[in-house]
């Protein structure tokens, strides 16, 4: 397995020359630095789209339960990004993750659980094809998970991210590294267990930035699925906790009916739910955001207009002209690649975000991340992906929310 180290000028993204077996493990990510001399080794086997992993030497792999974590799917620039802001006041650092939703948001709002100090790992069955793999340990970084559910990522080795399995996010991180969308998704490394729990294991995107500020953008005009409006009118339960929760965000918001049975039903509610935010007005939302002095901020459930989102995103840049000019090139880059790839044109993206991180240097990047939603299309049936959504049609708005947020940063650009 033959890996390729990045310059240090480049975009920090992973690329290896090794080609992804689908149905087993990827290659494990090259680190540009010096590899020093008796590394405990990793031992891989693939078992069923598994990779067990056996400590040798008494080397720790996983997690980093004395990290606190302080603010929280979202991995924000494509590590972790989860729990809402139970501790911001203790924040130091952090790194946003892959999957956050605004789903998510309302139904955790607690601290992750404490990870256990000891990580039992499976042992590699014996298979006769092990492959021995030497890597360089890695310092770990304090990370913040800043939005989505809590103890859903773990930080782990070597630049590595843990996130809960789940088996649909799996199949599409498998596509993407097959894809011309893998240098804007993390990179994937496979399924590995630990305290029999099942985790994706992914790059962490903050590992080439110091001291990173980090923003998650939900991307979409709507970030439920066809199907979940089809499941609810099958059961069309009015639902007390929703009304609570839409009442709390806006009194006046339920009919005379809803006040009446203190309840909303749940494809009430989800539809209600995307006309607070810039979901429904620019194709997309600003989720949370991590600024470098350490101040998160989630509250962004009621910022709707574009100015409002124009002000949010000057204040997550400084009005820094490098740092928005860096962003212009990455997302339009990446706005080619989506017009040409072939997994977004089969794939309908809903609750998929983008994860902006940069720091003082600079230094910028923008990633793909969150594909728990995601699901593939009935061939022949394809998107563009900028057609307005009209139920059975399936689009999603995802590019339309690009344009829109090319063009809020293109203004910024003009105003400083």
């Amino acid at each position: 397995m033959n890996h390729s180290c990045s310059n240090a000028s480049e975009e920090p993204v992973w690329s290896a020359n090794g080609k992804t077996d689908s149905t087993k493990h990827a290659d494990f990510p090259s680190h540009c630095e010096t590899v020093h001399e008796n590394v405990p080794q990793l031992v891989v086997t693939c078992d069923s789209s598994r990779i067990e992993l056996e400590a040798m030497s008494g080397l720790s792999v996983g997690s980093h339960p004395d990290e606190e974590s302080i603010c929280s799917d979202s991995g924000f620039g494509g590590s972790p990004a989860s729990l809402l802001l139970r501790k911001l006041s203790n924040a130091s650092s952090s790194v946003l993750s892959p999957a956050s939703s605004f789903e998510e948001n309302e139904e955790d709002r607690g601290c992750p659980d404490e990870v256990p100090r000891s990580v039992t790992w499976k042992k590699p069955r014996s298979t006769g094809t092990s492959s021995p793999l030497s890597v360089p340990p890695k310092k770990p970084q304090p990370w913040v998970q800043v939005v989505g559910h809590a103890g859903s990522f773990h930080a782990g080795d070597y630049g590595m991210l843990l996130k809960r399995y789940t088996e649909g996010e799996q199949k599409c991180l498998q596509r993407l590294m097959e894809d011309s969308l893998r240098p804007f998704v993390p990179g994937y490394h496979g399924v590995v267990q630990r305290a029999e729990q099942d985790y994706n294991m992914m790059d962490d995107l903050l590992t080439h930035f110091n001291s990173p500020a980090i923003m998650d953008c939900k991307m979409g005009t709507r970030t439920y699925l066809e199907e979940d409006l089809a499941k609810a009118r099958e059961w069309p339960q009015p639902r007390q906790d929703m009304y609570e929760k839409m009442v709390d965000v806006d009194p006046e918001a339920p009919t005379t009916e809803e006040r009446a049975l203190q309840a909303v039903l749940k494809t009430r509610y989800m539809q209600w739910r995307e006309t607070l935010s810039s979901t429904t007005t620019l194709g997309f939302r600003i989720e949370g955001l991590k600024k470098a002095d350490g101040v998160c901020n989630t509250d962004f459930k009621r910022t709707k207009s574009r100015e409002e989102v124009m002000q949010a995103l000057q204040d997550f840049v400084g009005c820094n002209t490098l740092i928005v000019k860096g962003y212009l090139r990455r997302m339009k880059d990446l706005r080619l690649v989506l017009e040409t790839s072939i997994f977004f044109r089969t794939h309908e993206v809903v609750g998929s975000s983008l994860l902006f991180v940069h720091d003082s240097t600079g230094k910028t990047g923008v990633w793909m991340i969150d594909f728990g939603r995601t699901v593939s299309l009935p061939p022949p049936l394809t998107l563009d992906h900028r057609t307005p959504w009209i139920e059975g049609n399936r689009e999603d708005g995802y590019l339309w929310g690009l344009d829109n947020l090319i063009d809020v940063l293109t203004d910024m650009l003009h105003l400083t």
